[in-house]
C-alpha cells in the first residue's frame, strides 16, 4: 500500500512522518521519513538548504510549488 502524504493542520507530525511547507501559500505537507533517503528529496532538501539556509527553530520549507510536491510525493509513493 501506498505511503499517503497529507496536507495536516496539527502542530505535531504522527511517528515515523515529518512536515514541510511549500508553496507561495506555505501549504503544510505531513511526510513519511522514509523519503529521506530518496535521491529526489534529498535534492530538494539540499536545494532549501542553498536558499533558506539552515535555522534550528524554523520550518523546513521547499523551494517548489505546490502542484510540483504534489507530483514529486505522488511519484514516491508508487516507488
Amino acid at each position: 500500500m501506498p505511503k499517503k502524504v497529507e496536507v495536516e493542520t496539527t502542530k505535531i507530525a504522527p511517528k515515523g512522518h515529518f512536515v514541510v511547507y511549500v508553496g507561495t501559500e506555505m501549504t503544510r505537507f505531513v511526510v513519511p521519513l522514509s523519503y529521506l533517503k530518496n535521491a529526489l528529496f534529498q535534492n530538494l532538501l539540499h536545494k532549501a538548504a542553498e536558499d533558506y539556509g539552515f535555522h534550528h527553530q524554523s520550518p523546513i520549507v521547499l523551494p517548489c510549488d505546490e502542484s510540483s510536491f504534489r507530483n514529486l510525493v505522488s511519484f514516491l509513493a508508487k516507488h
